[in-house]
């Protein structure tokens, strides 16, 4: 079946809304993909999908092949530039980079003092293949509704598992899944069960050294927001998946602050903590504390580059402001119009966000327990 290409399953799950499954999802998978693995996500929210918008190809459509789908591709495996700096001329650092066989280098500039600056540049850096397959793909427009009774529901998610053609060895699957407990999870969790085993692989029955790999049902990643109302509900979900048998990996916190761009001070706007109470009273892994980060959402609704330290317009709000209100300045920011998009590729653009360095560590903290039991 499609899912003998699967090395790793990983589940998104919670059990309360709006938390923010499918934008942990999708920053799992950006993050998974520049640690250089190959990375699928499935959408099983089938009444609200949302990946789609959120790697911007809501306009793509699902290739049909002999033996079932082909999933949409965000990107190919290939390798990045170095990390540009935003919103600064690479010439007024004094550096200069030359390409030779392939490898970024620092060539030797000589500084106003008649010194050799020799700082290194980073190398170029190779990434994973990420392939996304929804609901969202094979509906007429964004706006249209799905009414759909319970069977026809655990149809459909049998079908994403057993009809999506995910390329050769990929290396993680992560599957984004609606808010409860209810039919598409049991569905999720019945059908993974049976195709999976819970170990990464399975040997043959006459028990030589020659394994057979196997798509690994790793475990599941909880969501939840730090607020009680939240975390009483996603306490049902750490409860589902005790009682189906689903490894869980860790609980992430998300929305756990906000860092004003300008001042860099820090906000609990939903307070902060319950997600790491909840995982310390289940004795599950605390993966860590997600803050708001107004930057991701302008990337991935106006692809616009993250940009830190400056007050950036929306071109609705250009010419509409008073002289007075032109002639303010705020402290330690730069007043900027967002009127430009950089063309470049979502996974490049992530790397100047400040939550990508979040989810490197996540993403490093769920490898190491999924390798773990290896």
């Amino acid at each position: 079946m499609p899912l003998d290409n699967v090395r790793n399953i990983v589940l998104v799950l919670s059990g309360k809304g709006g938390v923010g499954k499918s934008s942990i999802t999708a920053q799992l998978a950006l993050s998974l993909s520049l640690a250089g693995h190959s990375v699928g996500i499935l959408d099983v929210d089938l009444t609200g999908p949302s990946i789609p918008r959120l790697f911007g190809l809501e306009t793509a459509k699902v290739t049909q092949a002999p033996g079932g789908w082909l999933p949409v591709l965000v990107h190919p495996s290939h390798v990045l530039q170095p990390v540009p700096s935003v919103g600064s001329d690479a010439e007024q650092n004094g550096r200069r980079s030359l390409v030779a066989e392939g490898v970024m280098v620092q060539a030797p500039m000589v500084e106003s003092d008649g010194t050799i600056n020799t700082e290194p540049v980073p190398e170029k850096k190779p990434i994973g293949s990420l392939h996304i397959m929804s609901l969202g793909f094979l509906l007429p427009s964004r706006s249209s509704a799905v009414v759909w009774r319970g069977p026809k529901k655990t149809a459909m998610v049998r079908q994403f598992l057993t009809d999506v053609l995910w390329p050769p060895n990929l290396d993680y699957l992560l599957i984004d899944t609606p808010p409860g407990t209810s039919d598409e999870h049991i569905s999720l969790a019945e059908t993974l069960l049976q195709v999976t085993p819970s170990f990464p692989l399975a040997f043959r029955e006459n028990g030589n050294s020659t394994a057979k790999a196997q798509p690994h049902l790793a475990g599941a990643v909880i969501v939840t927001t730090p607020q009680a109302v939240a975390t009483s509900d996603v306490r049902k979900e750490l409860n589902f998946c005790s009682t189906v048998g689903i490894n869980i990996l860790g609980v992430i916190e998300n929305m756990s602050g906000y860092v004003c761009e300008c001042c860099g001070v820090s906000t609990n706007l939903f307070g902060k903590g319950g997600g790491q109470v909840m995982s310390q009273d289940f004795g599950v892994r605390f993966l860590g504390n997600v803050p708001i980060d107004r930057q991701w959402g302008m990337l991935v609704e106006e692809g616009i580059r993250p940009m830190y330290g400056a007050v950036v317009k929306d071109s609705a709000e250009v010419g509409n402001e008073s002289d007075d209100e032109e002639d303010e300045v705020l402290d330690g920011a730069v007043e900027e119009e967002a009127n430009t998009v950089d063309e470049g590729l979502l996974v490049d653009k992530y790397r100047n966000c400040s939550l990508s360095t979040i989810f490197e560590n996540i993403t490093r903290d769920i490898v190491a327990s999924v390798e773990a039991k290896a």
